[in-house]
């Protein structure tokens, strides 16, 4: 099935029919057996460059919570069907995205690049919320204990999964930055529960740590 991108699905209004699409997509996931869509993405529309944009509803955080949570709805109508919404959070531009650090003060991410998302998990409690490429005020938003155990668990008691984008710990000749890499260690410190795609390394780390006690069985029961 074909349905509209989302900058005009939120141009329509219309949150019933956004709501069909989103059963439009269950349906097709229950003929792909498909169990977790990775989507909708609700970023705010802020720089006409950004290569997403037609992924994302709108520049108002209002309209973007609105749809995400009608289309969440409509997917998760279906059994065991779910969405991710992404990217968590400040994710506004293309250029740079893996090491790009978003810079804004409480009240602007809280009122602005939160609120959308906010929308979304109280009204539709979607199965999962993918974090972002870049840093918010130097830290990754993936190893963010603010953002996600704070924000998400405490504040909006969000109960589902937390994944990470596609992302690598390791630093190469693509990935140059003045930032450290995120590592699987900090992901589970912070209420992360899965890092997409993770490797060797990865691994390497997290039994390096629980040798030197400094990641605990709980942390692991924790993050399963």
């Amino acid at each position: 099935s074909i349905i509209p991108i989302a900058t005009a699905l939120a141009q329509s209004f219309n949150e019933e029919f956004v709501q069909k699409c989103g059963d439009v997509v269950g349906k097709e996931m229950e003929v792909f057996n498909i169990h977790l869509w990775l989507a909708p993405a609700i970023n705010i529309h802020r720089n006409i460059l950004c290569g997403r944009n037609f992924e994302y509803y709108s520049e108002d955080p209002l309209v973007s919570g609105k749809m995400g949570a009608a289309m969440t709805k409509g997917v998760q109508s279906h059994k065991n069907k779910g969405t991710t919404l992404k990217h968590f959070a400040g994710n506004n531009q293309e250029f740079n995205r893996l090491n790009n650090n978003s810079k804004m003060s409480e009240r602007a991410l809280r009122e602005i690049y939160l609120r959308g998302f906010q929308i979304a998990i109280e009204e539709s409690q979607p199965h999962a919320i993918m974090t972002s490429y870049n840093l918010i005020n130097g830290v990754h938003t993936s190893q963010n204990s603010q953002l996600l155990i704070n924000v998400l668990r405490n504040e909006w008691k969000y109960k589902g999964l937390i994944m990470t984008d596609w992302s690598h710990s390791f630093v190469s000749e693509f990935n140059i930055s003045k930032y450290p890499p995120q590592n699987s260690f900090d992901i589970i410190k912070a209420g992360n529960n899965i890092m997409m795609p993770g490797g060797d390394n990865d691994y390497d780390l997290l039994l390096e740590k629980l040798k030197s006690e400094l990641l605990t069985r709980d942390d692991l029961l924790s993050c399963a």
